[in-house]
């Protein structure tokens, strides 16, 4: 059986201008999941999937370029398009795709939840925090009657996806287009590891919470 775990990457994006480039800790935010991925046993090899070769100056050395078409990194362009063209280049039973986004994500984290897809039974995985408070969608509360307020720990909790990473078999892909299938695990993480980059306030957060939690 073949694992390959891959990151789709745009040398430039829209709210954080060279996002996947900028420090994090002593090192370019796209190398530490990339470097995490390395770690896992089970791997058989980690991509990283981009137009532009000049990414390789930014990852680690162990980890295989592939040149993706240069339409794919487009604005309108969904993660769905990029992960399509990439299992057509690699074939594999099993995928295991990683965001750049989240840097301090541990490698036990991904080896737990492959664990759960290569022997317990489950068609796919992904990361999720969770949140055991008071929810709302909508204007209606989610998982609490407002007539009868029981205690924070009382709560049904409601599970926040992180996109760290998302598992999936090649035929959960190929015939339903699905990263995440009908009977997924879930990955929970905590505060640290749901650490997610969209903003400048978040690259700035994650810079800080760098000299702490990163010992590279």
């Amino acid at each position: 059986m073949k694992i390959a775990a891959f990151a789709t990457i745009k040398m430039n994006s829209e709210r954080v201008p060279h996002k996947n480039t900028q420090p994090v800790g002593s090192r370019p935010l796209c190398w530490h999941i990339l470097n995490t991925a390395l770690a896992v046993k089970e791997i058989d090899r980690v991509y990283v999937y981009c137009s532009d070769e000049a990414v390789t100056d930014y990852i680690p050395s162990e980890v295989k370029f592939i040149q993706r078409e240069k339409w794919l990194d487009g604005n309108s362009i969904r993660a769905n398009d990029t992960y399509t063209a990439f299992v057509k280049d690699v074939d594999a039973d099993i995928y295991i795709a990683l965001c750049t986004t989240s840097p301090f994500i541990k490698h036990e984290s991904i080896e737990n939840a492959l664990q759960k897809v290569l022997y317990e039974g489950y068609d796919s995985a992904f990361t999720a925090r969770k949140m055991q408070t008071f929810a709302w969608y909508e204007g209606k509360p989610v998982n609490y009657d407002v007539a009868d307020i029981p205690r924070t720990q009382d709560l049904e909790p409601v599970y926040v996806e992180t996109s760290a990473f998302f598992i999936f078999t090649k035929k959960l892909w190929t015939e339903h287009q699905r990263r995440i299938g009908w009977h997924p695990y879930i990955q929970e993480v905590g505060e640290i590891e749901a650490v997610d980059i969209d903003t400048m306030e978040d690259l700035e957060f994650a810079q800080m919470l760098a000299d702490h939690v990163l010992h590279i």
